[in-house]
């Protein structure tokens, strides 16, 4: 056997806390060898990231790690700190989970990637630029040139997920430490990454630990599978024992856990309703809906604007007791047509009609008399509940507003009732946001959205964040509150597993218009439209064998700029006229089988963009 390029022995991380002492790492083992890719999974807590913090020597202060790191005759936890940082960066790096604080926010994004190659290689000026260009462009950053001149906040969470792992990658590691690399990203720029760093493994023999709760990214990655739970390692095995022959419990309930787009009713889990009858009254109903935004135009003699069809003509019909899937990559404009629904945001044109009654021109009034019927879920449920309130005090909050003849007790009652509905104890309903776990905050959000007992629930990226098997618990409670409410449901994710659990029809986005919309099966099963093929093809499956023997349908090139009217009839080229300022044919919805809608498009062996391999 090679020497490994990473050896962790006793691995042990304590943390002292004013509640004393926490363990987060109990002794772990491990080897990583050159060319290798070793998966560590396990819920949140488990151990993992303070695994590979401890081995890039960025713990927390009140952080102790003891044991053993050797980086080839390195011990990182001995180390001094002229040795770390000649290493870090340079023959080990690392991908952090949240770019957004590991961007510096005052320096721009080149100054951040030209940091690295000053630092590490001697290259300064337009040598540096054309480098750190080129990896914008591998990870598939549109406009990469103008990018290196922006700051971190001018972008989306994708793109500064990309930007993390452009810098990464610069210097062409030794060894990357990968911890949820790909978490924010579209399937189809995770399936770019994922290759990008299985072509720096074959290439370079670059050792990988990838850090995930994606099951599928797993199987299509890893050679070797870490299993943690509770700080320590319950099982490790080569990729097939893992996934085909599980010992532990843990591996087999995580495995157990995972959305499975190639089987969307799994036994032993709730099964989505029948969809509503073709009679049912239409509860919501949206007719060329548009919302697009001014953007001043830099480097204009005068000042010069151009309009950002962020939602351009969309129609889709919802009925009680439906789930609408929306999926597309960042910037297909879903949030924005969701918060369009909901009168978040102003429309452009068309109409939006609740129940029969146009709500397009609505005031405020108006639609504080609505707000009962339409609620939301937001991504991030720390971002969205008030950390100085308790989490009852949060649920109850919209009883204050829309029902405001019920005094303090009969508040809480209400709030005692919704809790257990969403799987949460009721003795929690005195806690903070900070003293509650991912999952249940979000069940706290849920429970807020849940309590005014709404027609139409909105979950915008709900579920994204959270671990597998918290996941499928929201999923699990989500369907059920549907049978049970008669919900209608807008669910909108870039995780094309799960949009296929819960969702009756789906309806894809690409750069504000619908490409495709058909009932669940027939998206999955008979996609006809380039996009959504694509789009399907990306999404990893959790099993080895068919994921890493399987041809892909892979997108091409960058992703053009919203801004350029030319972008929407990337997969209509026959009609396109090659000028950016000018008005574009606008592809039509074919109705190709009842119910089954798809923009017109070439045919797709015409297709430059996009190839089969």
């Amino acid at each position: 056997m090679p020497d490994p390029i990473l050896s962790v022995r006793n691995l042990k991380v304590d943390f002292e806390t004013p509640d004393g002492v926490i363990h987060a790492v109990k002794g772990t083992n491990f080897d990583l060898f050159a060319g290798e890719c070793l998966g560590i999974v396990g819920e949140s807590g488990s151990g993992k990231s303070q695994t590979v913090l401890a081995a890039m020597g960025l713990l927390a202060d009140n952080g102790i790690a003891s044991g053993s790191i050797k980086f080839g005759d390195t011990d990182m936890l001995t180390a001094d700190p002229r040795t770390l940082r000649r290493i870090r960066g340079d023959q080990m790096s690392m991908i952090f989970q949240n770019p957004l604080t590991s961007l510096t926010p005052h320096m721009t994004v080149g100054a951040q990637m030209r940091e690295v190659l000053a630092l590490h290689r001697g290259l300064k000026g337009e040598a540096a630029n054309r480098i750190c260009v080129d990896w914008l462009e591998h990870v598939r950053i549109p406009e990469a040139r103008r990018r290196l001149d922006q700051y971190p906040h001018e972008l989306s969470g994708g793109m500064r997920q990309r930007v993390m792992v452009a810098i990464a990658m610069l210097c062409g590691p030794k060894l990357l430490l990968a911890d949820e690399p790909t978490t924010a990203l579209d399937v189809t720029v995770q399936a770019q990454v994922l290759d990008l760093m299985a072509d720096l493994k074959t290439e370079t023999q670059t050792g990988i630990a990838l850090i995930t709760h994606d099951m599928g990214v797993v199987a299509r990655m890893c050679d070797r599978v870490v299993v943690m739970r509770g700080g320590e390692i319950v099982e490790t095995g080569g990729i097939e024992d893992i996934f085909y022959n599980p010992q532990h419990a843990y591996t087999k309930m995580l495995l157990d856990a995972v959305p499975r787009i190639d089987q969307p009713n799994r036994d032993g889990r709730p099964q989505l309703g029948s969809p509503p009858a073709a009679d049912t009254p239409v509860l919501l109903e949206t007719s060329d809906l548009k919302v697009h935004f001014p953007i001043n135009l830099e480097g204009s003699l005068f000042s010069k604007t151009k309009p950002l069809k962020a939602v351009d003509g969309v129609s889709f019909d919802l009925r009680p007791g439906e789930t609408l899937g929306v999926v597309g990559e960042s910037g297909c404009g879903k949030s924005t047509l969701a918060r369009a629904v909901l009168k978040l945001v102003p429309q452009t044109a068309g109409s939006v009609a609740w129940m029969g009654r146009d709500i397009s021109g609505a005031d405020a009034k108006m639609m504080n008399s609505l707000r009962d019927d339409m609620q939301i879920v937001f991504q991030d449920p720390m971002a969205s509940l008030d950390p100085r309130m308790t989490i009852g005090t949060s649920i109850a909050e919209p009883l204050t507003v829309h029902a405001p003849h019920l005094d303090r007790r009969q508040r809480e009652e209400r709030v005692r009732e919704i809790m257990p509905r969403v799987g949460l104890a009721a003795d929690l309903i005195n806690r903070y946001p900070h003293e509650l776990s991912g999952g249940q905050n979000q069940r706290v959000g849920i429970a807020r959205a849940m309590i005014l007992g709404p027609k139409l629930v909105v979950c915008d990226e709900a579920v994204s964040a959270l671990d597998v098997s918290v996941q499928a618990q929201v999923v699990d409670l989500l369907i059920d509150l549907q049978k049970e409410f008669g919900l209608a449901m807008i669910f909108i994710s870039h995780d094309l597993s799960v949009v296929r659990e819960i969702s009756h029809r789906v309806m894809v986005l690409y750069l504000g218009k619908v490409v495709e919309l058909a009932g669940r099966d027939a998206i999955y099963e008979a996609a006809s439209h380039p996009y959504t093929r694509a789009l399907i093809s990306a999404v990893p499956a959790a099993d080895p064998r068919s994921e890493k023997a399987r041809k892909r349908t892979k997108l091409e090139g960058d992703l053009p700029s919203p801004l350029d009217s030319r972008a929407p009839l990337r997969f209509l080229k026959s009609e396109v006229v090659d000028d950016p300022d000018a008005e574009q044919y606008a592809p039509q919805l074919i109705e190709i089988a009842p119910g089954h809608f798809v923009a017109e498009h070439d045919p797709f062996d015409d297709q430059p963009g996009l190839r089969a391999r």
